[in-house]
């Protein structure tokens, strides 16, 4: 059966060091998909982010660093709804789960030497596509939920401090649910500038891209702010389901 067509993709946010000494959540998630045989998954590190647990910032100085964490996870609505209520739920101690449309146009594997042609895919209803999921006994589900994301460079200030932690500030301000900052190594913007973390090059400006999530109501909050604070960039946004996992549930034995 082909991967291709309309797929399902789960995001995960979790802090790094979130069962120190143990494995963390985020290692543990990766070996269940391996195992559950699901298409494929990515772990993405931030720099910076804010949430339940307050501002989680990278730092040198930390035997077990406590950074944001996003597994990113594609498959179909059904495999994925199966992983989140038998495997997730199991596992999970806190964090935020979102779920939106991946309409996936390519999925070769190396073996594959058969050329295909590329396709966009047809617009549809936000949400339509995705899982319905049955809600356990430490899950909330708010299927009215937004994704933003925030594109600038990490030499834009605001207020004398970087942009991007004036904005995650404004976020725990405002009470939303949480941002991860992610730090890229290369790329252009408005001006068609390439900044890159080449060491020779010893740029200063890497690109930043901001995730946000929340209701659609509390989002609309911090627009107003968004409008003030960044001068130059671009923001996206996408409908998501929420899924959400309370905080005060125990780490059960490793």
């Amino acid at each position: 059966m082909s991967f291709l067509g309309e797929q399902t993709l789960l995001r995960v946010y979790l802090q790094s060091a979130d069962r120190s000494p143990h494995t963390p959540t985020y290692q543990r998630i990766l070996q269940a998909a391996r195992t559950k045989k699901l298409a494929g998954a990515t772990i993405l590190r931030g720099i910076l982010g804010a949430g339940y647990h307050g501002i989680i910032k990278s730092s040198s100085w930390s035997i077990s660093e406590h950074v944001p964490v996003i597994v990113e996870i594609v498959d179909s609505a059904e495999k994925i709804a199966k992983f989140i209520e038998g495997t997730l739920d199991k596992i999970m101690l806190g964090g935020m789960l979102t779920l939106e449309r991946a309409a996936v146009m390519m999925y070769r594997q190396r073996a594959d030497d058969q050329p295909s042609r590329l396709h966009l895919a047809a617009a549809m209803k936000p949400l339509s596509t995705t899982p319905q999921i049955q809600p356990g006994n430490h899950m909330n589900i708010n299927q009215n939920g937004v994704l933003l994301r925030v594109f600038i460079g990490e030499s834009d200030k605001f207020g004398g401090k970087p942009l991007h932690e004036a904005i995650v500030l404004k976020v725990r301000e405002l009470g939303l649910a949480g941002a991860t900052v992610l730090r890229g190594t290369e790329g252009f913007g408005a001006n068609s500038v390439v900044h890159t973390s080449h060491l020779l090059a010893m740029s200063t400006d890497l690109p930043i891209v901001l995730e946000i999530v929340d209701s659609e109501e509390r989002i609309k909050l911090l627009l107003p702010h968004l409008e003030t604070m960044v001068k130059e960039g671009m923001i996206t946004m996408e409908y998501v389901m929420i899924l959400m996992y309370r905080h005060d549930r125990p780490d059960p034995a490793p």
